[in-house]
């Protein structure tokens, strides 16, 4: 039997680049070639010759301490380190430490076997284009059709950050005008899809992409579902006011839809038909502009931007989709007045910020509660407990506040022309002024921040963690719509993971949408 000598080695790192393997016994070694790096810089390397030869698994290991660019770098020093960096695990690693989940199949079959690598490559190019901006970077294409102004634009089919399309992108962004009409656009082709006929003036707009469902508000209060492959029209329902806030969500695989009305009220639908679940008066006489459903689907909340003595309330959603005829619907006032803006946070269950008035100086706060429901033998009480509640830098006499929470420690909050991102706890960490004209729409996902101003620009922004302040943001670009003779300013923004579409106010009344789309 052949006897093999244990080998015991050192494992040093020279600089940010070199990787040294100094055996401690006595064997023959020889050094030579040189390797490059991105520095420009040129270092010496030491080739192991060893009897017997160091294992692979063992290279592999040392391999799991190298970054991607000294991965690379380390695979053309000979046949046995190729190998072993190409070795699919670690690029698996390497994949799910900066993306959590992946999708291969979006590759390809005929890329399988060196999937991981090649996943990961692409997936990095294209985020460099999307955070550089360049020219030749994205290709931008005019969707012109509308003959009134856009209330509304919506991905239909986006490109999930989840699962993006590497090879191509089939994402399909649907707007609705005031000319009547819902168009459905090919982003990557800059074409029409379908067009539905001419109706009352929209003003909202929403989607249900996992069952392909558009949902439209018209200016008589028509509530429409439209097919979203074709545009064909599957069901009505009359709320019978002409200012309507839409929010769709499913419960228990129950698909539901709950609407706003001008008269103060919150309406749930049912299903396909659209049948009448539940109607509660949230604030009387004026128009629910603030309508959210939690995370863990058991909330919403509801209220009104245009009363500064009114307070937003929390709603039981079961007590909506499922009324009793014997109780009213289980709701409580947030113990604030004069709401602007309201999110529940994309990681917590039920966890709310709320952008508000503050007695008696009049200035604006914004205030973090949770919400829970407390269930004894006879009743169930909503409870909303305040956790944080900081004092906000706004001006009190703007109404237009846009908020939006990245995680479970960032919220983005937006007023007039400033960007600021604030964590739960209050801190500011950090604020942008790059806009010379107010911010009208943002847009945010799990990689940048897009905010669209009437000054006919688009500022991107991407999601980078500071070692002191933690998540925060980086200004990178800007995008721009087109002439000022011709357009007023960009009115609203969407974006998926490699494209994103905003609408620019026309002079004529014809509204036009932008759409910027990246390829890796």
């Amino acid at each position: 039997m052949e006897h093999f000598e244990v080998i015991t080695l050192n494992v040093l790192f020279v600089s940010k680049s070199v990787l040294l393997l100094l055996p401690k016994g006595g064997f023959q070694n020889k050094i030579g070639g040189t390797l490059k790096f991105s520095e420009k810089r040129t270092c010496d390397v030491i080739h192991v010759i060893m009897e017997p030869t160091l294992i692979s698994d063992c290279l592999i290991h040392v391999f799991t301490f190298l970054p991607e660019g000294d991965l690379i770098s380390a695979s053309t020093v000979c046949k046995d380190w190729y190998d072993a960096a190409n070795t699919p695990w670690l690029w698996r690693r390497l994949c799910l430490q900066r993306w959590t989940f992946c999708n291969l199949h979006v590759l390809g079959t005929e890329h399988m076997n060196n999937s991981w690598k090649m996943y990961f490559l692409r997936r990095c190019h294209l985020e460099t284009k999307m955070g550089k901006g360049r020219t030749g970077g994205y290709t931008c294409k005019s969707l012109r059709g509308h003959t009134g102004s856009v209330v509304g634009l919506v991905y239909l089919q986006g490109n999930l950050a989840q699962n993006p399309d590497l090879r191509n992108s089939s994402a399909t962004v649907c707007s609705a005008s005031s000319d009547g009409t819902v168009r459905a656009w090919s982003i990557q082709n800059g074409e029409l899809l379908w067009c539905t006929p001419v109706q009352d003036p929209l003003s909202n707009i929403i989607t249900d992409e996992q069952r392909d469902v558009v949902v439209t508000a018209d200016s008589t209060g028509l509530i429409k579902t439209w097919r979203g492959s074709t545009g064909q029209e599957v069901a009505s329902f009359p709320a019978g006011s002409p200012h309507c806030t839409l929010l769709q969500y499913d419960v228990n695989d129950d698909w539901f839809l709950t609407v706003g009305t001008g008269g103060g009220s919150v309406c749930t639908l049912a299903d396909s038909t659209l049948s009448k679940k539940s109607s509660v008066k949230v604030c009387d006489t004026f128009r629910v502009n603030i309508l959210k459903v939690s995370p863990n689907k058991k909330w919403i909340v509801a209220g009104t931007k245009d009363n500064d003595d009114l307070s937003p309330k929390v709603i039981y959603t079961e007590s909506l989709t499922t009324p009793s005829e014997d109780e009213d619907p289980l709701c409580r006032a947030v113990p604030v007045a004069g709401c602007s803006a309201a999110v529940f946070v994309p990681t917590q269950p039920a966890r709310l910020a709320v952008v508000h008035q503050t007695v008696p100086s009049d200035n604006k706060a914004l205030t973090v509660f949770d919400v829970s429901i407390k269930k004894s033998k006879y009743k169930s009480e909503i409870q909303v407990q305040q956790v944080e509640s900081f004092p906000l830098s706004l001006n009190t006499w703007s109404s237009r506040v846009l908020l939006e929470a990245k995680d479970s420690n960032c919220l983005v909050l937006s007023c007039e022309r400033e960007l600021w991102v604030y964590s739960l706890k209050g801190a500011l960490l950090a604020n942008f002024k790059e806009h010379t004209m107010s911010i009208a729409s943002i847009c945010l996902d799990s990689f940048r921040v897009v905010t669209a101003s009437q000054d006919l620009s688009l500022h991107v922004l991407t999601w980078k963690n500071d070692r002191d302040a933690g998540l925060t943001l980086e200004s990178r670009y800007h995008l721009l719509g087109g002439s000022h003779t011709m357009s007023r300013g960009f009115t609203h923004v969407a974006c998926d993971y490699t494209s994103i579409v905003a609408s620019v106010e026309g002079t004529n009344g014809k509204d036009v949408l932008k759409a910027y789309f990246f390829t890796s």
